[in-house]
């Protein structure tokens, strides 16, 4: 009896040893999880459903026992299991189950939003800590925290969204760590995450602890810094993360999930569940698997050793601009939208695709493309043979309008920093400019950067047209000989063209007028040409313009819009193929869609050089001749 007595008090001693232990390890754990915890600041959003981040770091708690979500089988997106599943619920495993929130996830609309400010109502933004060590790296520590976020609004649209950040120590255990500073610190990013030594100065911290977080809207990637970034593989994710400022500055709750698994479970019974976080979806559209399936919740140590050191942030201006990145983020966005209609609603995608195809043979097979001889250029042509003969003669003669397309450089360099100056400059001469003092200064640089702009256009179409006229009666041209022919005549085409604009500009202010705007617009498409070839003045050259496109407008308001969109497209395109096959920095890659930009310009002025020679030789010769039996040009 006394031996059995002696046992059971052991028993039990060991029992209080380890309680007690434990305790004092959560006790840690928790002095750890709040010296360090996380201030995040979310983009702000300045009215509900508009830009920015609608949703907070939020406490699962909220989602068990409430009737709007659903836990659903593995089977089928109708496989209903409970509506308003506890967290007791999710302790089983389920695996591949699911947890449905209302709204579709690849239609969201505001649906989310609102469902989620409707049940964390008061609750406050949370944030999960967990301290966990690595088996095959003794002696080191990872405190992690958790952040859930009802929905993922980025390219991959999916219900749910876990993220979280990570720290290292060197130290067995957290009572150790407490003693130590950690030695680095990373921050998830869709497949990945980025990296800094603690005291790095990407690296901000508040009161000399907590790591400052910048969430990206949407996807909700982690970075150190407020700043646009672009992402070309998985784990940067392929699209742009918007993580600038202004923002929001939360200080999110911390509780501690125990590193003892038994009593994690106790406390969390959801740590246990290994379904998703959100409705079942094809592919990247599907909802999350929980912090439990994530490699980094056993291996922290070997998933920090996979960090990247940086991230790759867009410039907020550049040498020309930020033409290439502007429209790799555009593009990446409608995309991603296509994408997304094509899985919800197959058919009908297929169906407009197929009716935009059909149409865009349709029109090419209406057309004439050959021959495309681009000399003798006062012929009728058809538009497609327009487009053939201008991209023949540039590429004849590319050094010739590549010269002349390289004026136009140092002029979008000035524009740019003038806008920068207008727009990116927050003090002037020592003095911070708000209110109408800035807003009065942005419109100035808006009106003389388009002023400059217009300016340049101006030039490189009077040029062009010129440099043509020379080629085609045998003589030799260069890009400063042809600047030079064209300097005489500059004042009158700056007049004309800035009338022009301010006509178009006024009037498309508003609806009622746009129609009228846009007819003009196309009227006086050919006045540059009309004024370099013909001699004439400006209220001449308005109207003799408008003469010469009567009967043919919407042919050349097609062709310079088509001139004009492939030279737009073709400098950013360039820079998208840079972004996803390099490694240059998005900087360059702006230079050289720029460049790319000013060197093709002249080819909207050969397109509608071209239009202005068929519209002229058209003119002269339909009073004499049956429209449909036109001859191609002026008889000798």
């Amino acid at each position: 009896m006394r031996w059995l007595v002696a046992c059971v008090l052991a028993a039990c001693g060991l029992l209080a040893v380890s309680g007690g232990q434990a305790r004092a390890d959560l006790g840690d754990e928790t002095a750890l999880a709040q010296r360090y915890a996380p201030v995040v600041r979310l983009v702000e959003q300045v009215e509900e459903c508009g830009y920015g981040e609608p949703y907070r770091p939020m406490d699962v708690d909220v989602l068990f026992d409430q009737s709007t979500v659903a836990l659903r089988g593995p089977w089928t997106t109708t496989d209903l299991v409970k509506i308003g599943p506890s967290a007791a619920d999710l302790s089983a495993g389920r695996y591949e189950y699911h947890l449905d929130f209302p709204g579709n996830a690849l239609h969201p609309g505001c649906g989310y939003q609102r469902w989620a400010d409707r049940v964390t109502g008061d609750a406050p933004p949370t944030v999960y800590a967990h301290v966990a060590t690595d088996p095959g790296h003794p002696g080191k520590l990872a405190l992690q925290y958790w952040f859930f976020y009802a929905f993922n609004d980025f390219n991959n649209t999916h219900e749910g969204d876990w993220e979280m950040i990570q720290l290292v120590f060197d130290a067995p255990d957290a009572a150790a760590a407490l003693g130590e500073r950690p030695v680095e610190v990373g921050y998830s990013q869709h497949e990945g995450a980025e990296r800094a030594t603690w005291g790095d100065r990407k690296l901000e911290l508040v009161d000399g602890t907590h790591p400052v977080v910048h969430p990206a809207a949407g996807s909700h990637a982690n970075f150190f810094e407020d700043a646009l970034y672009l992402g070309s593989s998985g784990s940067q994710g392929v699209g742009c993360d918007d993580a600038t400022a202004p923002s929001v500055e939360l200080r999110p709750a911390v509780k501690v999930i125990p590193s003892d698994p038994v009593a994690a479970r106790a406390a969390f019974p959801w740590i246990g569940y290994e379904g998703r976080w959100g409705e079942l979806q094809t592919a990247f559209y599907n909802g999350p698997t929980g912090p439990n399936l994530k490699r980094q919740w056993t291996e922290p140590i070997t998933y920090a050793e996979e960090w990247r050191h940086r991230s790759y942030s867009v410039p907020a201006g550049g040498l020309l601009g930020t033409g290439a990145t502007d429209f790799f983020c555009a593009a990446l966005r409608t995309g991603s939208d296509a994408l997304r209609r094509m899985v919800d609603e197959p058919a009908r995608v297929l169906i407009a695709i197929g009716v935009v195809l059909a149409l865009g043979l349709f029109i090419v097979r209406r057309t004439q493309w050959r021959p495309a001889a681009p000399l003798r250029v006062s012929r009728r042509r058809a538009w497609g043979q327009i487009l053939a003969a201008s991209a023949r003669m540039y590429l004849r003669r590319w050094l010739l309008f590549a010269g002349i397309g390289v004026v136009a450089l140092p002029i979008a360099v000035f524009i740019t920093l003038i806008h920068w100056l207008g727009l990116g400059a927050r003090d002037l001469l020592g003095v911070e400019l708000e209110g109408s003092a800035a807003g009065l200064l942005e419109l100035v640089a808006l009106v003389a950067g388009a002023t400059l702009t217009l300016a340049a256009l101006s030039l490189v179409q009077a040029a062009t047209v010129r440099a043509l006229a020379e080629l085609d009666e045998g003589r030799p041209v260069t890009p400063l000989g042809a600047y030079a022919m064209a300097a005489r005549r500059l004042p009158r085409q700056l007049a004309a063209a800035a009338i022009a604009v301010i006509m178009v500009l006024l009037l498309s202010a508003t609806v009622l007028l746009l129609p009228v705007a846009v007819y003009l617009a196309g009227r006086w498409a050919l006045v540059a040409q009309v004024i370099e070839l013909e001699g004439a003045t400006v209220p001449a050259a308005l109207r003799r313009s408008g003469e010469l496109v009567r009967g043919r407008w919407w042919k050349v308001a097609w062709l310079v819009v088509a001139g004009a969109a492939i030279v737009l497209a073709l400098g950013p395109l360039v820079g998208m193929a840079l972004i996803l096959g390099t490694d240059i920095p998005f900087t360059m890659v702006d230079i050289v869609s720029g460049v790319v930009y000013a060197l093709t310009l002249p080819f909207v002025a050969l397109t509608t050089a071209y239009v202005y020679h068929d519209a002229a030789v058209s003119e002269v010769l339909e009073p004499h001749h049956d429209s449909s039996e036109l001859p191609s040009e002026l008889p000798a």
